[in-house]
């Protein structure tokens, strides 16, 4: 993995905690984010599926913030709401942006 890669955290989220989460995101993308981290989203789903996707320049950026003080932030965000957060790790093999996207 050289090139960018994207995490995805994602857990199902207890009914009634969803706000908690999104009011935890914003704040936690309003501050100032990590090294190499290109973009972010939350995502809701079916069933109380959430998903924090992130694209990171490169594995050196992710395990940069892996390896600071305060650790990953999205399956902390999950754990602080009651869930239990899977990983998931994808190398990007090609990527398209749409003219003025």
């Amino acid at each position: 993995m050289t090139g960018p890669i994207l995490t995805e955290v994602s857990a199902v989220v207890p009914a009634g905690r969803e706000a908690d989460l999104v009011t935890a995101y914003g704040e936690l993308v309003a501050r100032p984010l990590p090294e190499g981290l290109i973009r972010t989203e939350l995502l809701s789903g079916p069933d109380g599926r959430w998903r924090i996707q992130t694209l990171w320049r490169d594995l050196a950026a992710l395990d940069a913030m892996r390896a600071a003080p305060e650790g990953p932030a999205a399956p902390r965000l999950f754990r602080d709401v009651g869930a239990e957060p899977e990983l998931a790790l994808f190398d990007v093999r090609v990527r398209y942006t749409a003219p003025g996207a």
